[in-house]
């Protein structure tokens, strides 16, 4: 199909694969000007991409170990030595949208739904200064494993013999991460070997797909990757996803296994508001309750869409809300794809 659309027999090409966009589109068509290169905004929200912990493990009970696992994920190392830097850090489960809590205090609305439950949303979450952690890209992330370090300590575990052992019952810090597909097996063996300098082992395990879902709906896994999309009107499935009796029934999107009063309130008034601006402070408010339960490690999206096209192909000076829409673009028939003639 790549091929297809450099020579000119396909006019449009939407492309998702951050290799490839940085160093693929380098032949003649394009560098002659009769192919461009387009990044189009788009403000729906990217969705939760992330490595997933199942707090019913009792490896992953311990907050303070989660927050630690999420220290040790060095993102900005990852994004520019296995995607060229093109990716954004994920930072909200409705990141890229206006539903997203991300740099946003909490407006009286939200102080109101959390009133009840005070302790569920940490004070940075709460006022809009909250960000992951930030490495400088060397991929040493010295800060983020003596941070990491601290926090594993004050949950029990110490360094023994180059190993993470829990101090009470001389368990290693060990855990399994499935995968099934090559391109996760690559980031999750970058992350296991950042884990190995601080002495906890984390094995991957390549399952075939039929496994790998009924390992997923019967949440028989340690750690998993998933993706979550999210639209501009999150409604009944955040329950499916999020809410407390989800956590104990098979199949549902509950991967994490979360069990919070507060999230559940916060899904029930998404679902009761009446107005625009309930609605959109009620998805803050879960955001932030969420973010603040350390459920998983946050990874990346796309900030724009990634979109080539021959010079015939025309479009909207405006791109629409939800991103360009191919139904309103057009060809202009004085183009010559193939030759590149001026319009």
């Amino acid at each position: 199909m790549f091929e297809a659309f450099k020579s000119g027999l396909i006019g449009l090409r939407k492309e998702d694969d951050p290799t490839r966009w940085a160093e693929g589109y380098r032949f003649p068509a394009l560098e002659a000007g009769r192919v461009v290169k387009e990044e189009l905004p788009i403000e729906t929200p990217a969705g939760m991409s992330a490595l997933v912990f199942n707090t019913r493990k009792p490896i992953f009970a311990d907050q303070r170990v989660r927050q630690a696992l999420i220290k040790l994920f060095d993102f900005e190392w990852v994004n520019r030595t296995l995607f060229h830097s093109q990716y954004a850090r994920t930072e909200s489960y409705f990141d890229r949208s206006e539903l997203s809590s991300f740099h946003r205090r909490a407006d009286f609305r939200e102080l109101e739904l959390l009133r009840p439950f005070p302790d569920a949303v940490r004070p940075e979450i709460m006022d809009g200064s909250f960000a992951l952690p930030e490495s400088d890209g060397t991929g040493e992330n010295r800060v983020g494993r003596e941070d990491a370090l601290h926090l594993l300590e004050q949950a029990g575990y110490r360094l023994k013999d180059g190993r993470l052992v829990n101090q009470t019952t001389g368990e290693p810090l060990t855990f399994e991460i499935l995968a099934v597909t090559r391109g996760q097996e690559r980031l999750l063996l970058t992350y296991a070997r950042a884990l190995k300098q601080l002495g906890i082992e984390a094995r991957i395990r390549q399952v075939d797909s039929a496994q790998y879902q009924q390992r997923k709906q019967t949440y028989d896994f340690d750690m998993i990757q998933y993706f979550w999309p999210v639209s501009l009107s999150p409604g009944n499935e955040q329950s499916f996803r999020w809410g407390s009796d989800a956590a104990d029934i098979d199949g549902t999107l509950n991967y994490p296994g979360v069990k919070s009063k507060a999230a559940d309130a916060m899904i029930a008034a998404l679902l009761a508001a009446k107005t625009r601006d309930d609605f959109v402070s009620a998805v803050h408010a879960l955001d932030r309750v969420l973010l603040s339960g350390d459920y998983m490690i946050p990874l990346f999206y796309l900030p724009k869409q990634w979109v080539a096209h021959w010079r015939n192909i025309e479009r909207p000076e405006q791109t629409p809300l939800y991103g360009y829409q191919i139904e309103s673009w057009w060809s202009a028939p004085e183009h010559d794809t193939k030759s590149g003639a001026a319009p």
